[in-house]
């Protein structure tokens, strides 16, 4: 008896420690915003887009256009157990530059400034919709071995 005690008391708390350890949030940083001591080193209508890569590094995007504006995006993400994950903080760096590449504008934005706005939103469709049976049995009516004799 007192072996079987002891391996449900080890088994009890080998759950009780997985449980545990499951409710408790991680939080992910994604990406790369320079902090403000950086954005001090940039000086406005006289630094150009070499200099702002020299002291700042390069951005993770930039503008649409060739010569676009430099835009540095950084994430908190929090995962809580089931729960979806959850944008808890975001800071996008915006620098802007004129038709000489000279620095024009250096602006800060956090989720507290606007709308949640996705960078990328991708939608496939999964193929859900159509079983696994009818599509499987969909591609047997594609098969001809004469293909294979032609190689």
């Amino acid at each position: 008896m007192g072996r079987t005690a002891a391996i449900r008391r080890l088994t009890l708390a080998g759950l009780v420690l997985l449980t545990v350890t499951a409710c408790t949030a991680s939080v992910r940083k994604h990406g790369y915003a320079p902090d403000d001591a950086l954005l001090n080193e940039i000086v406005v209508g006289i630094d150009t887009r070499a200099t702002v890569d020299e002291i700042v590094g390069p951005p993770s995007t930039s503008g649409m256009l060739q010569g676009g504006d430099y835009y540095y995006v950084e994430s908190q993400v929090r995962s809580f157990a089931y729960q979806a994950p959850e944008v808890i903080d975001r800071q996008v760096v915006a620098i802007s530059f004129d038709q000489a590449d000279v620095v024009s504008n250096i602006e800060r934005y956090g989720l507290e400034d606007g709308q949640v706005v996705p960078l990328s939103r991708r939608v496939t469709d999964s193929g859900a919709s159509i079983g696994f049976l009818r599509q499987l049995l969909g591609n047997l009516g594609r098969f001809n071995p004469a293909d294979l004799l032609d190689q």
